[in-house]
């Protein structure tokens, strides 16, 4: 595994900008790693099932998830269950085994006091808040101890439906673009048509 400064290098990086959000969610991915004792994701070996929502401080919690567990949309290892809740389940798809943790709620509720969220509340875009309002927040989060944050579960058995990717092609007959075959619906006159034009996603 990567030393921690490596993975909170890159994860500023890819996140955009310093919040305590998103080092909460790094430190919890990578706790929840440790307790499966599994490496970051390469391909499909982990899924990460997210309760977090949107419209809501959990995007950038669920931002260093990703970087810490390599769950990642691109891969499809990754499913928003849209509970609005800042926590998450990760899946050792090999082992059929998982963890669930969650931010303690006190812990969660006393961040939502702090200064930086309230600078967010008056609509103050996160990267424009002074360093001197984020900076301790971020320091803060980085020391604690994973008990003082972190509800974390036993491992636990977990059921892991494995699929098959699929690379067949074909063009829709009414764009012209080419479309993965499982996501084309055949009409009633027989034409292959993507799910925007077969009306199907609306």
């Amino acid at each position: 595994m990567k030393d921690f400064k490596e993975y909170l290098d890159v994860a500023w990086e890819f996140h955009g900008h310093r919040c305590p959000a998103m080092p909460m969610g790094l430190r919890a991915g990578l706790t929840a790693m440790k307790a499966l004792g599994v490496e970051r994701s390469k391909d499909k070996e982990l899924f990460v099932e997210a309760e977090t929502g949107k419209g809501h401080a959990a995007g950038c919690f669920l931002d260093g998830i990703m970087t810490a567990t390599g769950c990642t949309y691109g891969k499809s290892n990754i499913q928003k269950l849209y509970y609005n809740k800042m926590a998450f389940t990760l899946v050792d798809t090999k082992a059929g085994k998982a963890v669930r943790v969650s931010l303690k709620p006190d812990f969660f509720e006393k961040a939502l006091n702090s200064p930086f969220v309230q600078e967010r509340k008056k609509g103050v875009p996160p990267q424009d808040i002074p360093a001197a309002i984020t900076d301790p927040l971020v320091e803060r989060v980085l020391g604690l101890r994973d008990s003082d944050f972190l509800n974390i579960s036993d491992v636990f058995q977990k059921d892991v439906r494995k699929g098959s990717p699929t690379f067949d092609v074909n063009r829709c007959e009414k764009c012209g673009e080419t479309v993965f075959t499982d996501k084309l619906t055949k009409t009633a006159d027989g034409r292959l048509l993507c799910i925007p034009c077969s009306g199907a996603g609306r």
